[in-house]
């Protein structure tokens, strides 16, 4: 929450406790420890700004009734100094809080003078957090599961930043193992057809167009210098080819996407440093490792997941884990990151036991890595859902999503929900330029604002930074909600931080644009009286900052027209 509204609460925790005091000292209510009670907002604005339950709390304490307990404290409550104007007790002991006109005045005054800082906090102390997101295979190009990944990971990490955590993001390259024999197959596959070779391309590797076209290209380079050599060779050749400008095609898709990473990390490097090999080794120190049907085994079982796991096949080679782990103790303990955060797929359930699992046979605090479950995507068009297969090469890949929809809906969209919630993506909707599109709604206001300042400016109005008393005239229920909307962002984006969850960002600011429509709606900006007139036009500029510091949060554009 804000500067101000952390001060507003924890001044009038001070004052109920002063309260209470008070009533003990007069005799009004029994000496005792202060009982645990909470200070919150109620959800409907009836029942005051702030409410407390510390009469029902400490019916025991006291010995009384929550009630008398109430009017105890009440008529020995003093709210002076304090931006609040009344108390009063509802139901069976509540005391619920008002806060005064000035109170609304001073947080558009703060949203004001904190301008494009409004809604950072210190909340994080400038921890060292790391968000491992899309991580794609480098075999082809991504598909709407990456763009949903890419999305959600990358304002999570800006949601971080907001909060006061320092951020690095990063793109984990699976540059070695099983993927990358199957890319060498399927490459070295079509490669052989193109040289006139009879052979067919296995069912279970890649067949998208991109593998034909990798192909061409080697052959167009190389002829059919590679059609009789050792297939080891080949497929060295063919990989070393290819790979390197997937990769590129990966960083490049991603950065049109608004996408920049601080580091790719190589799978391939946990390897050749020989992370891998003493992950392994270690494992064995500890004694948590054991040898079944000449595979070597961690027990697993012993640290929380449900069952043993291999990570060295009878054939010697680690399994696909292993890597998984080196990168992991990587993150944590070589490069002293306090907390590392991974986006994964909803086929990562098991994964997150087994890899937590780990880590603490290594010694190292499984608390220290979580993990951000995603759904899958689906899209939507005409009502119906569009099918997708990878295999078949038909997929909709991230680069011909953005050719359809505007990035800024694609961003947007993608975080409607939180993570761990299935999604339909509608594409007309998406595109679409009207209300019912939620990105096109918030950037609308934003340009309607800015409209409106515009004209101000045009008319003689000059906006400086205001006193609280200028801005006492913002009294309507409409004005109130906005200010009141305006003054949780910070607490918002704390919340988002912890949940992991940046839908929250997009649901405030989208209310934040229909609180203003209906203050808009509602309330001529631009009157006769110059003071009233003055005052609207600080809030509409205090909503202005606050759209701007969230679209640009998001990576999203902020329009001064439309």
């Amino acid at each position: 929450m804000s500067k101000l509204v952390l001060e507003t609460q924890n001044q009038l925790k001070e004052k109920i406790i002063a309260a209470v005091n008070t009533a003990i000292e007069k005799g009004e209510l029994a000496s005792g420890d202060l009982p645990e009670f909470i200070i919150e907002k109620p959800a409907d604005k009836k029942n005051g700004d702030f409410s407390t339950n510390i009469a029902m709390a400490g019916a025991r304490v006291f010995r009384k009734a929550p009630k008398m307990i109430a009017e105890a404290i009440v008529s020995n409550l003093n709210l002076e100094g304090t931006l609040f104007e009344r108390a009063q007790i509802a139901g069976p002991g509540f005391i619920n809080f008002y806060l005064s006109q000035r109170y609304y005045s001073e947080i558009v005054k703060d949203v004001l003078s904190c301008g494009d800082g409004y809604g950072r906090s210190d909340y994080g102390k400038g921890k060292k957090v790391i968000v491992e997101f899309v991580s794609a295979n480098p075999t082809g190009p991504m598909h709407i599961g990456n763009a949903r990944g890419g999305a959600i990971g990358d304002c999570l990490a800006s949601v971080l930043d907001a909060a006061g955590y320092e951020v690095w993001r990063e793109f984990y390259v699976n540059d070695a193992g099983n993927q990358i024999e199957k890319f060498a197959t399927s490459l070295e596959v079509r490669y052989l057809q193109l040289c006139g070779k009879d052979i067919e391309m296995p069912e279970d590797a890649y067949h998208g167009a991109d593998i034909t076209a990798h192909a061409e290209n080697f052959k167009a380079l190389n002829g059919d210098k590679y059609a009789d050599c050792e297939s080891d060779e080949r497929r060295k050749a063919l990989v070393a080819y290819a790979l390197p400008i997937n990769i590129e095609g990966l960083e490049r898709d991603l950065k049109a996407y608004r996408i920049v990473y601080d580091n790719w990390f190589r799978e391939s490097s946990v390897h050749e440093n020989g992370a891998v090999k003493r992950v392994i080794d270690t494992l064995k120190e500890k004694g948590v490792t054991y040898e079944k049907d000449g595979a070597l085994w961690f027990k697993a079982s012993e640290f929380g997941n449900d069952k043993d796991i291999v990570i060295v096949r009878a054939n010697g080679l680690p399994t696909y884990i292993v890597p998984d782990i080196a990168y992991h103790y990587n993150k944590l303990v070589t490069r002293g990151f306090d907390k590392a955060i991974d986006v994964l797929g909803a086929d990562h359930h098991g994964y997150v036991p087994r890899m937590k699992a780990a880590l603490t046979a290594l010694g190292i605090d499984a608390n220290r890595l979580d993990c951000v479950i995603m759904q899958m995507v689906r899209l939507v068009r005409n009502g119906e859902t569009i099918k997708l297969s990878k295999r078949s090469g038909k997929a909709i890949t991230l680069n011909t999503l953005l050719e359809e929809i505007p990035i800024d809906a694609a961003r947007f969209f993608f975080n409607l929900r939180e993570p761990n919630s299935h999604f339909d993506f509608d594409l007309e909707l998406a595109a679409k330029q009207s209300s019912e599109n939620p990105v096109y709604y918030v950037q609308y206001a934003h340009a309607r604002i800015c409209s409106i300042l515009r004209k101000a400016e045009e008319e003689g109005a000059a906006l400086t930074s205001p006193e609280a008393s200028e801005l006492d005239l913002l009294t309507s229920d409409e004005e109130r909600a906005l200010i009141a909307h305006l003054s949780s962002l910070t607490e918002e984006i704390v919340s988002a931080a912890k949940n992991y969850d940046p839908a929250k960002i997009t649901h405030y600011v989208v209310e934040l644009a229909t609180l203003f429509h209906k203050f808009y709606n509602a309330q001529r900006v631009m009157t006769d009286d110059k003071a009233l007139m003055t005052s609207r036009l600080y809030l509409c500029l205090a909503v202005k900052n606050t759209i701007k510091n969230i679209l640009t949060m998001l990576k999203i554009e902020a329009p001064a027209s439309m």
